[in-house]
């Protein structure tokens, strides 16, 4: 079944794990939009650099450290997604009492291993 995902901290770079991220939904047909720095183009996958308030997000996949998350609590928490990944490098234990808060899951895991595995 599809999860519509927001990855946010994309990159046009090929090796970014971000930028592989969304090549790797793609792949496993999950429905992906992208947030990040600059605008571009992954996989057919438009880069927006502005926040949207994108409709149906299951999951929101972060590339960012903690530090840059702080400006995208609230947004990431409007959004009402099902769940939030921490990918390696971006745990966050504040983020995850606000995620609690508000009845948000979360894992701290790789999405590219989640979906390599069948457990995304």
């Amino acid at each position: 079944m599809s999860k519509k995902t927001l990855v946010i901290g994309a990159s046009l770079k090929l090796d970014r794990y971000s930028n592989i991220a969304i090549r790797r939904l793609v792949k496993y047909n999950h429905e992906t939009v992208a947030f990040g720095m600059k605008a571009g183009d992954v996989a057919g996958v438009s880069i927006d650099t502005e926040l949207k308030q994108y409709k149906d997000i299951d999951t929101v996949t972060l590339y960012l450290n903690p530090t840059r998350q702080k400006d995208y609590y609230n947004y990431i928490v409007s959004l009402k997604p099902n769940r939030v990944v921490f990918n390696p490098g971006t745990e966050n234990p504040e983020f995850y009492t606000i995620l609690k808060e508000n009845n948000i899951d979360f894992e701290v895991a790789c999405t590219l291993v989640l979906l390599g595995t069948n457990q995304y």
